[in-house]
């Protein structure tokens, strides 16, 4: 007996069939901890501010008077969700005023990630210039890997519409309420 499937059936089973591959993918990933099997993080300019040398330090908040806390907590994998251990992850931005340092190191420093592939940064919630939203300047540059350049958008902000650099993929996800300190994630993928 032959098998006489009509194409649309065809395409029915194979659209199927992929979705549930998919979601299996989601799931495993999921339990691992990762977020989706989703590709690399998306590159962005590394803007004309960056500056080589900046000290291993975490916490940047003594670099400037008031402004709101931000601690920036992220992980770095590679693309089968295994975690990047002795990654150097530079950050740089704006100050609270909206400005860049670019004769010393205010608002910049570098960790190396741990075994998780886990680093932490203390901060301020960077200030708005002319022309951009707000945002962070990081480059991720594990072993045996091209260095990300990238950048990561607050949610709800009313500039990130207009900003020609804006990304969605590139969202934090930020925590906190009224004035006080806020806490943002994000789950970075090299290449």
């Amino acid at each position: 007996m032959t098998d006489r499937r009509t194409r649309r059936q065809l395409v029915a089973g194979g659209l199927s069939l992929g979705l549930g591959l998919a979601a299996g993918a989601r799931l495993a990933w999921a339990a691992s901890g990762c977020a989706a099997p989703a590709g690399a993080t998306p590159r962005q300019t590394e803007g004309p501010f960056f500056s080589p040398g900046t000290p291993l330090r975490r916490d940047l908040r003594s670099d400037a008077g008031p402004g709101r806390p931000f601690d920036l907590e992220a992980v770095l994998r590679d693309r089968g969700c295994r975690p990047l251990e002795g990654a150097v992850v530079e950050l740089w931005h704006a100050d609270p005023e909206g400005r860049y340092d670019n004769d010393g190191f205010r608002f910049r420093g570098h960790q190396v990630t741990d075994a998780e592939g886990r680093f932490r940064f203390q901060t301020l919630v960077p200030g708005l210039y002319p022309g951009r939203t707000r945002h962070f300047h990081l480059i991720l540059a594990a072993r045996g890997a091209r260095p990300l350049t990238t950048q990561l958008y607050f949610p709800d902000e009313p500039r990130n519409a207009r900003d020609f650099l804006y990304d969605p993929a590139l969202l934090m996800r930020v925590e906190g309420e009224g004035e006080g300190p806020l806490v943002g994630r994000y789950d970075f993928v090299a290449r």
